[in-house]
């Protein structure tokens, strides 16, 4: 999740006390905000604590944690809790399995960019995606803007966090899960065959699909840029796939 992102999220736990007993609780954390330079006193605690539990840690200015608390004392340390509980990837299998479908997965390779998450919910659910799969690193989680954006889609869709996503995507592979890749220079995404179970990869803003996970998949699908511009939106684009994968299904 980008900086920029936390100054809209109401779900931070503020206070050296307070995160250390959240940590220590069990309950999920989505990643701890740590003052740019504090590493003292109690801050050691919470930051060992986080790498046993493999929480991200990320190093924020503290004119930004002054910001997000509301000129609470934070003392240096925010933790931000998820806005939804996460599923796990079996989690998602099953649910297809129990609706007797071949089953339907997005993956968002490091989609940063917490409303275009939000959005991509939103349409998966519609389109009825059994689940979306996400990284642990370099992506946004499910903080309360992405549950605004999803318009109420979150509480109807799993979505597994994963600290590996191309060894994620070669264990969907042995179950005959194709995987589609929404990138440039691949076949017309309309002209392409969707049948089976199926995960589309859905990359970065900016960067798109990272090397390795196009690598990962069998099929590299495409829409076509007809103006000045050479990519769409990650929402907008996945979108449209969406929607002729359903399209597809219906038929």
């Amino acid at each position: 999740m980008k900086n920029t992102d936390i100054k809209n999220n109401d779900s931070l736990v503020i206070g050296r006390n307070a995160v250390l007993e959240l940590l220590k609780s069990g309950r999920e954390v989505e990643s701890v905000y740590i003052a740019k330079g504090e590493r003292e006193g109690s801050i050691k605690s919470i930051v060992a604590l986080c790498r046993e539990k493999k929480i991200v840690i990320k190093d924020v200015d503290k004119r930004k944690l002054d910001a997000i608390s509301a000129g609470a004392n934070h003392q240096g340390v925010a933790a931000n809790v998820p806005a939804h509980e996460y599923s796990s990837v079996e989690d998602i299998l099953s649910y297809a399995e129990e609706k007797g479908e071949a089953p339907f997965i997005i993956i968002c390779d490091e989609i940063e960019d917490s409303h275009n998450l939000g959005a991509i919910i939103r349409t998966a659910e519609a389109c009825g995606v059994h689940g979306i799969i996400i990284p642990k690193r370099r992506s946004a989680g499910l903080n309360f803007i992405v549950a605004k954006t999803s318009c109420g889609a979150l509480e109807y869709m799993r979505v597994a966090r994963v600290g590996n996503l191309a060894q994620t995507i070669d264990e969907l592979k042995k179950k005959n899960i194709w995987v589609y890749a929404a990138d440039m220079d691949g076949q017309r995404w309309d002209k392409t065959d969707y049948s089976g179970g199926v995960a589309l990869v859905v990359g970065n803003e900016g960067s798109g699909i990272g090397r390795l996970i196009k690598e990962k998949c069998d099929v590299t699908v495409s829409l076509p840029m007809l103006g000045h511009i050479n990519s769409l939106n990650a929402s907008v684009a996945s979108g449209i796939i969406m929607y002729e994968i359903a399209r597809q299904r219906l038929e």
